[in-house]
């Protein structure tokens, strides 16, 4: 018997199937922020006090900081508030603090969901997953990404986007926000320097280059050693994780669900989940499990 698709999971949903599933809430998304930025204060006071081990904290200021990524991917989707204004508020900050624009990466990503697993368009699929044990060590350092994402930064400032994905009438817009972003970045340099603090290195930069590794991690699970097929139920992985790991993650370990219905918002995940849960091809008992899977096939 063939696979059930996603398109068919949808179209089965009743109305007020897709009522509930598609509700969104300033109440629900604001709690979760505030949840995600009370744990980055409380990890960078403990850091600039100097309270003992902060050594350590400095590693999970910087996995909580950079899996902001997750929310600016959620608010690209405009699904973790119901305020639109708020979502793209938000997205903005989220992209200037991962030097990650978010008009750009909105484009980028939406281009992955249309093309997933599509080799020759899923921009995902741009840069070869690692095939070596070389080419793993330097995937999880996070050089690369960041490199990327200078890169494409200081050349949509320069030029405006070259990419595909971006619509020709939407470039002025990108180059604007690239643009501003760097403008930003040099005030606060300067700022910094003024002042003679270290707070943005040791609060951001540090930090940020900690977790990075953590991200790439936790992103490699999604797709990788999944077939390139069009049903999303077999393209994308759904990860089974501890809880708090789903929280700083915006339950984004139920990739599959979210794949399936990119529009149902973060907190009503798990209950998609329960609706798609026996038609998952692709699952995971852990992250640690895929790596140990993952790596067994490398060179």
């Amino acid at each position: 018997m063939a696979a059930i698709t996603h398109r068919q999971v949808t179209a089965n949903l009743s109305k007020r199937q897709r009522e509930l599933l598609l509700a969104r809430s300033n109440l629900a998304g604001l709690v979760h922020l505030a949840g995600h930025v009370g744990a980055l204060v409380l990890t960078g006071l403990w850091i600039m006090l100097g309270w003992p081990l902060w050594q350590v904290i400095l590693i999970v200021h910087g996995v909580i900081l950079i899996f902001l990524f997750m929310l600016l991917h959620e608010c690209v989707h405009k699904t973790p508030f119901d305020s639109q204004a708020l979502n793209s508020a938000i997205a903005s900050i989220c992209g200037f603090v991962l030097l990650l624009p978010a008009q750009w990466f909105t484009y980028f990503h939406l281009a992955h969901h249309r093309h997933t697993q599509d080799p020759e368009r899923d921009p995902e699929l741009a840069v070869p997953k690692p095939v070596t044990w070389w080419q793993y060590v330097v995937y999880l350092s996070g050089m690369p990404v960041w490199w990327s994402q200078l890169r494409v930064l200081i050349i949509n400032a320069k030029t405006g986007p070259h990419d595909e994905f971006v619509p020709q009438e939407r470039r002025d817009r990108v180059r604007r926000e690239a643009r501003l972003s760097i403008a930003i970045y040099a005030l606060m340099a300067a700022a910094s320097l003024a002042a003679q603090t270290g707070a943005l290195v040791w609060l951001w930069l540090i930090p940020a280059s900690l977790g990075q590794p953590f991200l790439r991690a936790y992103l490699l699970a999604e797709h990788t050693l999944c077939p390139h097929v069009s049903n999303m139920l077999e393209n994308s992985r759904t990860t089974f994780t501890w809880r708090l790991v789903r929280f700083f993650t915006w339950n984004m370990p139920y990739h599959a669900e979210h794949h399936t219905y990119p529009a149902v918002p973060f907190h009503k995940l798990p209950e998609l989940h329960q609706i798609v849960k026996q038609h998952l091809r692709e699952t995971e008992q852990g992250y640690s499990s895929f790596h140990r899977r993952f790596t067994a096939q490398l060179k």
